[in-house]
């Protein structure tokens, strides 16, 4: 019995000794996913998300790590991130090795948990214009119905979250007041709840949510998602188009086809390439480009205009199609097509005669008598010579002279056929003849 239980042991014993690499590779095989939200918040960062997500949950991962460090960025790209954050199951950490300020700061709360580094702030989200003054009313009331909510959502106090957005919130003990937004530091942070910890590097953080022992993944901006990031940069995006815009209108008015033609069509392909790669842009928009240009093209053959009108507008709304926000891109198209028309308005007035603009559309070139042209030959010459009318004149007619027919109009009365009459005044194509008394031989 003895033997039996010691031949027992050992084969427990040599079991363990198999299967304990394969338990440790077991307890190893969680995956943690490291998504960098750098630079700009704006749509071409949701795509690359969006990709790194899939990717994730494709693989089965324990985790996400947003490792923020930005200035923010766009309302309504932040948004659209917020959504995504919000509707995928894996636990998202956000890790501020930096700062997460304005829709950075947004993205953090929205995520399950948030970490900072211990120089790393949070804060100071006040949504300004374009010309960097404060948005107006109903834009910041939105943005304060959205962080406040974001931060509800996660549990923490909304009053610091507004007093991110609202400078009229009074929270001396943070440097908040009237005039300046709340900006926290790790510390801070961490005393208000809005963090869940300080760490000092990435590894320690890995510690400290219990996945030291995962295998990290690194999702990485590929080439073509940098090039669509910042192609579909809000403040690219009517340069681009403005430039195409441009370039096309001055090639339509050029002889051949060159530089301004070339930019043209490089500007507008870059425009669909980086909308594409970024997900905004789909086959319908492309559809609609291809038919616009085809219209445009048959408006050299067909007369009338309507084909070019269709073609211009199908462009238009492919434009449209292939943005995100549709709003958003009627009002760059806008800005293009003031651009362009300025831009050619320019062109034509300083450089169009130097360039030679126009020529097929607007006869550049003068003819004046300086220039050595005439529009017909004045005959000075036929002056005082005595013709015979061919037919009657009343007043106009035609005379016969040498055996040449020309026409002419008497000075007023009427001569018959067959009548002698002398030629007073040429004035271009003009003869001015009067019946004559010679009864001589006409000459």
């Amino acid at each position: 019995m003895s033997r039996l239980i010691r031949r027992l042991l050992l084969f427990m014993i040599f079991a363990t000794a198999i299967t304990l690499p394969f338990m440790e590779s077991n307890a190893n095989a969680a995956k943690v996913y490291k998504v960098p939200v750098e630079k700009t918040v704006e749509n071409g960062l949701h795509a690359f998300l969006q990709r790194s997500f899939s990717e994730a949950e494709a693989d089965n991962a324990q985790a996400i790590i947003l490792e923020i460090h930005t200035n923010g960025g766009f309302v309504d790209a932040a948004g659209d991130i917020a959504k995504l954050i919000d509707s995928t199951d894996i636990e998202i950490i956000a890790y501020i090795n930096d700062k997460a300020l304005s829709a950075g700061a947004f993205l953090a709360l929205h995520a399950d948990k948030i970490y900072m580094a211990p120089r790393a702030r949070i804060g100071a989200a006040a949504v300004i214009d374009s010309a960097g003054n404060a948005a107006e009313d109903k834009a910041q009331s939105a943005w304060h119905a959205a962080m406040k909510n974001a931060a509800e959502s996660s549990g923490r106090d909304p009053s610091y979250a507004l007093a991110m957005v609202d400078d009229s919130y009074d929270l001396p003990k943070y440097r908040a007041g009237v005039g300046k937004l709340l900006t926290l530091t790790a510390d801070e942070a961490k005393e208000v709840k809005y963090s869940e910890g300080t760490v000092s590097s990435f590894n320690q953080l890995l510690k400290e949510i219990g996945y030291e022992n995962a295998e990290v993944i690194t999702t990485k901006e590929t080439i073509s998602e940098s090039i669509a990031r910042f192609i579909t940069h809000p403040v690219v995006i009517p340069i681009l188009l403005s430039l195409a815009g441009l370039g096309l209108v001055v090639e339509l008015y050029s002889p051949g086809f060159g530089v301004p033609g070339t930019m043209g069509i490089v500007s507008l392909l870059l425009f669909f390439y980086g909308h594409l790669v970024a997900g905004f842009a789909g086959y319908e928009s492309i559809i609609l480009l291809v038919v616009g240009i085809g219209l445009i093209v048959a408006e050299f053959f067909i007369a009338g205009g309507i084909a070019g009108i269709l073609g211009a507008t199908a462009i238009i709304g492919s434009i449209i199609l292939a943005g995100g926000n549709p709003m958003d891109m009627a009002i760059y198209v806008l800005i293009a097509l003031v651009v362009a028309t300025i831009g050619t308005v320019i062109i034509i007035k300083f450089f169009g005669k130097k360039l030679h603009l126009l020529n097929k559309v607007v006869l550049m070139d003068a003819t004046d008598t300086e220039s050595g042209y005439v529009s017909n030959v004045n005959r000075t010459e036929l002056v005082g010579r005595v013709a015979k009318t061919s037919t009657p004149l009343r007043p106009a007619g035609t005379i016969e002279l040498d055996g040449e027919r020309i026409d002419v109009v008497s000075n007023g009365s009427y001569i018959d056929r067959g009548k002698s009459v002398i030629i007073v005044k040429v004035e271009g194509s003009r003869v001015v003849v009067r019946e004559s008394e010679e009864k001589g031989e006409v000459k």
